[in-house]
């Protein structure tokens, strides 16, 4: 047991002893003790005062004195008003420090064949442009939120539908099938999804003119400015084309399936390149041509259940009046899906490929509705985690500058801002001296790390609630709530152990008896509030709860480091102590920062 466990059974084992009653250990409420006072662990003893019939000061006391006597873990007590402060034994430290020194994986539980299955969606990009910041933000949400489910115990799935059909996809096909000219990344020197993106972007423009020409002209008939817009897009020669495309498409054309086909495999190769360079991947991967077939034939059997109506038009409906929403389309009039028909296809070949127990997707908060009625119709068509899937809602990412908009070309490229991330952090470093003695091998590759590293942690250290504002100079930062100042606390450790292995000194399983001052023990309590940060994180569904406690713990450490020497401190044991303590530091950050999908190099 650890030191929390050993207290709150005693403390329980003091109630029964003292006043004759069994009480549960959810009463047992233990909380670090505030600063000003002295103590280690602080028990709150006002749930207990109806079974005592005493006041709060008696009834600490009595406890107080049980746990001395009683609790080996407890050195000493003392009262204030109605909370009772445990000294913990300095013995007892150390048998914590030896039990997270013995424990690789120190804080986090094993999966084992009974636990539960967990599904986890992210990145969901469409085939028509490249991944932009939007989409660095969840998949390193995704992938963080995977790691973390995994450090709970849980058996995790990582999947990715990919949004490969549509008008958008037609709409990249037509601008290269006549602007092109037989262009493709191989002769263009581009990546795929950045060839394509182009070619999105070029159907938007040609599309915006002819919208204004026809527009002009509608207004010139005599319509007002509103319908003449709204008349102009639709009447639009491109935009009918790229129409025609998709129901060609839908019918299985073979021209134009080759040609989409041949230009989704260019996309393919381009985003495996961008994942490979964030850190991310997936177990699993589902395409929306796949599944949109699989969502129109469980609609149709829902609708042969009662489930859903067709109206008048022979468009397919669900009314979600009684769950207080509205109506909710699911076919169109020609038979055509929405996105709500390939989502309900996707959980049909989920649920068929895997045993889920629960499903969670990570997507924006402006799907924040889509979402609502999807677990209500996934529970209405009877797949067991349909009422409780959770989606992961996060808030976009916005620039100094304003939003950000594909069809117009002014997004943040994610393989551009993450080739900018490592020059930048290349730059700081030379400038700062942290490369001195490397080769530039070992540069470039601990430049990657910072740089990465930087990115993912200004990301995931923010509420993923939150719409937040991206500022790549703020995130390169040695000192403060960054990355790079975790990661070199981390290589500044490793290079202390690499000194002390040089010296013959290996820190391993310490004595009982290990001397510890109040810096050392408030580090080990720190240490150990990893679990609870992980299972709270797990529970929070909170990438940032995890950074946020990396933070911290490199923050303790570093105030120890600046008050007390390690290799510097005469004392043998003294020393060892130091060592062991610096040692499960670095590794708790490292593990800590994985789940965060960041590296931590070994010297900076």
């Amino acid at each position: 047991m650890n030191i929390e466990q050993q207290i709150s059974s005693a403390a329980q084992a003091a109630v029964k002893a003292l006043y004759g009653q069994d009480v549960p250990g959810k009463m047992v409420q233990l909380q670090k003790t505030r600063s000003e006072f002295e103590g280690n662990l602080t028990l709150v003893v006002f749930p207990f005062l109806k079974i005592s019939k005493k006041n709060p000061e008696e009834t600490a006391r009595e406890i107080g004195e049980y746990l001395a006597a009683h609790c080996e873990a407890v050195a000493s007590y003392n009262v204030v008003k109605g909370f009772l402060n445990l000294v913990v034994a300095p013995a007892a430290w150390i048998a914590l420090l030896n039990a997270i020194e013995a424990d690789g994986k120190f804080g986090e539980k094993p999966v084992t064949d009974d636990s539960q299955l967990v599904m986890i969606e992210y990145s969901s990009p469409n085939t028509n442009k490249p991944l932009h910041l939007g989409h660095v933000r969840n998949n390193l949400l995704g992938w963080s939120l995977a790691q973390i489910m995994q450090a709970n115990g849980n058996k995790v799935v990582k999947t990715n539908i990919v949004n490969d059909r549509g008008i958008h996809i037609c709409k990249s096909m037509l601008a290269w099938q006549k602007w092109g000219n037989g262009e493709t990344p191989e002769t263009s020197g581009k990546k795929g999804d950045h060839l394509i993106g182009d070619y999105y972007v070029a159907f938007d423009k040609h599309y915006r003119e002819e919208v204004k020409e026809l527009k002009a002209g509608y207004i010139a008939g005599g319509i007002s400015d509103e319908e003449a817009e709204k008349k102009a897009k639709d009447e639009a020669p491109l935009i009918k084309e790229a129409r025609a495309m998709l129901v060609k498409w839908e019918q299985g054309d073979p021209e134009v399936r080759a040609l989409w086909e041949m230009m989704n495999n260019w996309v393919y190769a381009g985003f495996d390149e961008t994942y490979k360079a964030l850190g991310v991947g997936f177990d699993k991967i589902y395409y929306e041509s796949q599944t949109y077939l699989k969502g129109k034939a469980k609609v149709e059997e829902g609708l042969g259940k009662g489930l859903f109506e067709r109206h008048a038009d022979n468009s397919v409906w669900a009314d979600l009046t009684g769950e207080g929403l509205d109506q909710k389309l699911l076919l169109r009039s020609d038979g055509t899906s929405v996105y709500m028909t390939q989502d309900i296809g996707t959980a049909e070949m989920r649920f068929k490929d895997f045993p889920i127990d629960k499903m969670i997707y990570v997507v924006g908060n402006e799907q924040n509705y889509h979402f609502q009625v999807l677990s209500i119709l996934l529970d209405r068509l009877g797949f067991k985690w349909g009422k409780e899937l959770v989606h992961f809602s996060y808030g976009m990412v916005e620039l100094p500058n304003g939003k950000m908009k594909s069809r117009e070309g002014t997004v943040v490229d994610a393989d551009e801002l993450i080739a900018a991330m490592i020059e930048e952090a290349r730059r700081t470093s030379d400038e700062l001296g942290k490369f001195d003695d490397m080769t530039e091998e070992e540069k470039q590759e601990i430049a990657r790390i910072v740089g990465l590293g930087a990115l993912k942690y200004f990301i995931l250290k923010v509420d993923a609630r939150k719409n937040m504002l991206f500022n790549p100079e703020e995130s390169i930062d040695f000192n403060g709530n960054t990355g790079p100042f975790i990661q070199y606390t981390h290589a500044r450790i490793r290079s202390i152990l690499r000194k002390a292995a040089e010296q013959g000194i290996a820190a391993g399983e310490l004595p009982t008896g290990s001397p510890l001052n109040k810096k050392e023990i408030e580090l080990i309590q720190k240490m150990n509030e990893f679990g609870a940060a992980v299972e709270q994180a797990g529970k929070d569904y909170s990438p940032s709860g995890i950074a946020n406690y990396c933070y911290e713990l490199t923050k303790v450490f570093n105030q120890f480091y600046h008050d007390y020497s390690i290799m510097n401190e005469e004392d043998g044991q003294k020393k060892l102590v130091r060592l062991v303590l610096a040692k499960n530091v670095a590794k708790i950050i490292k593990n800590g920062m994985a789940l965060l999908g960041i590296e931590v190099p070994e010297r900076m």
